[in-house]
């Protein structure tokens, strides 16, 4: 088997087109979409709040999830329901 030495030009111009082949896929991604699935910690962060709170809101049913193995799947859409559904309007007297 015969071997041909790639010179430091040929590189240059394979990392070149390398890179942007990347940039033209992060491009092409849309920046605004959400996962389908998200994880606890995710949910933490996006909810601010503690790991504990998320496990009461598992518990008592209000926020549903999918728990695959030792990991627990939160759909983005059911969050926002369970934020519409919880949401409290306060009446001036």
């Amino acid at each position: 088997m015969s071997t041909t030495p790639v010179t430091k030009v040929e590189l240059r111009i394979f990392k070149r087109e390398l890179l942007d082949d990347i940039k033209q896929l992060l491009v092409a991604q849309d920046p605004g979409r959400i996962k389908k699935y998200l994880k606890s910690p995710e949910v933490v962060n996006l909810l601010q709040i503690s790991p504990g709170t998320l496990q009461h809101l598992r518990n008592n049913g209000t926020l549903p999830f999918i728990k695959i193995g030792g990991v627990i799947y939160y759909d983005p859409e059911d969050i926002h329901s369970a934020m519409i559904q919880n949401q409290v309007h306060h009446l001036k007297e």
